[in-house]
């Protein structure tokens, strides 16, 4: 005789139902023999006893018993049938002796298909079971190039070495992600202590996550979890209480809310205007006010001496304090080494006095995002691109335009038409000046080949691998150090070990963060519509701004100068769009359908070469070490859409 239980469950299952049905969804069990024909497989393999998530089992192996159970697997057939009876009495035995007995299952694609069991499935899940254990083949999909099959086959390996089945996530690479925030090695076997520990750190955090309102989010709880561990590390995560570790998630949940919407990156591509109001400055000249004075902090990868990255922000921060003169005082932090590094320099800053951080390099996102939650009345930049936090604002340049001008000095000076181009790292936005240099070649020389190295993967000498390939002339770093020994830089004429300078892209960070201070000081900051949206907001100003621009050598003639000048204005005024026209890839694809110019979300997240590109975007595994934790750490936190 069925019990008032049975009932509850019943009336849960009807709701299910109907808002299965509302929303034209299928109302019963998923049946994995009505799904596998749509896949092709490629075998099996017996996983052995393991504990189920209740979680991930989203049906049954055949469709024999699939109506008699909602979506959510709880009983739909009358309080009077037999299998009513049946549920109440394996109910009743859970709550005096406890389901003991394995159930039967398929594992597909991380989802659990229930070949005998289904009742129990039921009653544990209306009991509120976090698992179950079960005997469980996989079934094995054939590798493909999707999104789903690659980040399964991820999971695959993680599974291996792990035996963790609790975890699972909707971006590609976030499994190694997750072994190089824990310490682990992807390949490496998993001993029981680590698999206790990380499994209940991990249900600490879904618990957490849950009540407070992840499962509206279009993210699995291992997104969220990545993205905490990225923010706040797992070193001492199992000594937090669960009030510390709810706090935390509290303070993180814009940027959970940010990654969710995966499209809310918002590109100020230009700097704002100023207001006009002539009785406001009239009124300050004839009234002089308090002028405010603020302390500006700047965090260095390397140091002037070592690194021209970290130069040409430099001087971009002695033409801020020449230009606000008395307004600004500033700080510098450089030599730092990693993110726990910056984390230190940022809390040092603080204490100095610094009321604006600046953080000039990417490799310090995490701990700077992490510091924006801790110091939320301390305004914190990153120097890097289409990030997407609810906390933090990235700043950039169109570096692409300036790159398309020089490939276009490059197409014209090259004897050969074999040119060479030296990228740092597979960053966002190094595809787009990768491909903007080479349809600058392209505009005035069709016919010639740019060659593509890389100064930050593992094995050789990019400089030499371009020469010995028989390029007349190489696009390399934009800035060096001062040194002795000065090397050729941008775009020249290799001779030896060194080279003649012929042109360059040039960094005016000055003017970025004169702007930036300005709005500061006169109380603008966040005042556009733009910036009041509640979007992420990554400044990408191009050569209109000042920001980029282009240096040319007196060897370069005249009239190639005047050329790229020209076409420099087209650019300003935008009567001339760079990703626009007849654009193909390698594969010969047409990227541009109609000729319809890219959108700036769409330079951005650029993933392609050209066609007259020789070369390829490298692989985490083709990175030195340093290059790829610094593009594991970014992938986080990468913006999908970026509409403006």
């Amino acid at each position: 005789m069925a019990i008032p239980e049975y009932s509850k469950a019943r009336r849960l299952a009807q709701k299910a139902y109907r808002q299965d049905m509302e929303a034209r969804r299928n109302p019963y069990l998923q049946v994995l023999d009505e799904i596998l024909p749509l896949w092709e497989t490629v075998g099996e393999t017996d996983l052995g006893l393991v504990e189920i998530p209740i979680s991930q089992i989203a049906g049954t192996k055949t469709a024999g018993r699939t109506r008699a159970f909602a979506g959510n697997f709880m009983p739909l057939l009358p309080e009077a049938s037999e299998f009513a009876d049946k549920w109440s009495s394996l109910y009743l035995s859970h709550l005096e002796e406890g389901i003991r007995e394995p159930v039967i299952a398929c594992e597909f694609l991380n989802c659990y298909y229930v070949i005998e069991g289904n009742k129990r499935v039921s009653v544990m899940k209306y009991s509120g079971a976090v698992s179950l254990p079960g005997y469980v083949t996989r079934i094995i999909p054939a590798p493909g190039d999707s999104p789903e099959l690659k980040i399964y086959y991820e999971y695959m390996d993680f599974y291996r070495a792990s035996r963790v089945n609790t975890i699972y996530f909707s971006r590609e690479g976030s499994f190694s992600r997750l072994c190089q925030l824990l310490g682990k090695d992807l390949q490496a076997p998993w001993d029981e202590d680590d698999r206790r520990s990380f499994s209940s750190a991990f249900l600490r955090f879904t618990e957490i996550y849950e009540k407070k309102g992840g499962g509206r989010l279009p993210l699995t709880a291992g997104d969220g979890f990545l993205l905490y561990l990225g923010v706040y590390g797992w070193e001492g995560m199992l000594e937090k209480s669960m009030e510390k570790l709810r706090r935390e998630i509290t303070l993180l949940w814009p940027d959970l809310e940010a990654l969710a919407s995966a499209g809310s990156v918002r590109l100020i591509t230009q700097p704002a205007k100023e207001e006009a109001n002539t009785g406001k400055t009239l009124l300050k000249k004839l009234i002089p006010s308090v002028r405010p004075r603020v302390t500006v902090g700047f965090l260095h990868h390397g140091t002037i001496y070592t690194s021209g990255w970290t130069y040409a922000h430099d001087l971009g921060r002695l033409y801020l304090e020449d230009s606000l003169g008395g307004q600004v005082t500033t700080r510098v932090y450089d030599g730092l080494k990693n993110g726990e590094d910056s984390f230190s320099a940022i809390e040092q800053a603080v204490l100095d006095g610094c009321q604006v951080i600046f953080t000039t390099s990417a490799r310090f996102l995490e701990s700077s995002i992490r510091a924006c939650i801790r110091y939320p009345e301390i305004r914190i930049l990153n120097c890097s691109l289409n990030t997407y936090s609810g906390h933090l604002r990235t700043y950039y340049g169109r570096l692409y335009e300036a790159k398309f001008l020089v490939g276009l000095l490059a197409g014209i000076l090259s004897e050969r038409g074999r040119i060479g181009y030296i990228a740092d790292f597979p960053f966002p936005g190094t595809a787009a000046s990768v491909n903007a240099f080479a349809l600058g070649v392209q505009m005035v020389c069709p016919d010639a080949r740019v060659l593509l190295a890389w100064s930050s993967e593992k094995d050789g000498n990019p400089q030499k691998r371009l020469m010995d390939a028989g390029v007349d002339l190489i696009a390399g770093a934009d800035m060096l150090a001062p040194s002795h020994s000065p090397r050729p830089y941008g775009l020249y004429r290799p001779q030896g070990e060194g080279g003649v300078n012929l042109a360059s892209s040039l960094w005016h960070w000055g003017k970025f963060y004169q702007r930036i201070l300005q709005t500061i000081l006169n109380g603008s900051w966040g005042r556009t519509a733009a910036e009041l949206s509640g979007d992420s907001i990554n400044y990408w100003w191009g050569i209109s701004s000042g920001l980029i621009d282009v240096i040319v050598s007196k060897a370069v003639p005249a009239r190639c100068v005047q050329l790229m000048e020209m076409v420099k204005k087209q650019i300003v005024n935008e009567s001339f769009q760079i990703f626009s026209g007849d654009i193909r890839d390698q594969q010969n694809r047409l990227r541009t359908p109609g000729g319809v110019p890219l959108s700036p979300p769409q330079i951005v997240r650029m993933d392609w070469l050209a066609s007259n590109v020789e070369g390829h975007m490298p692989k985490p595994g083709e990175l030195t070490e340093e290059a790829a934790r610094m593009m594991a750490a970014q992938e986080i936190f990468l913006g999908k859409d970026g509409s403006l």
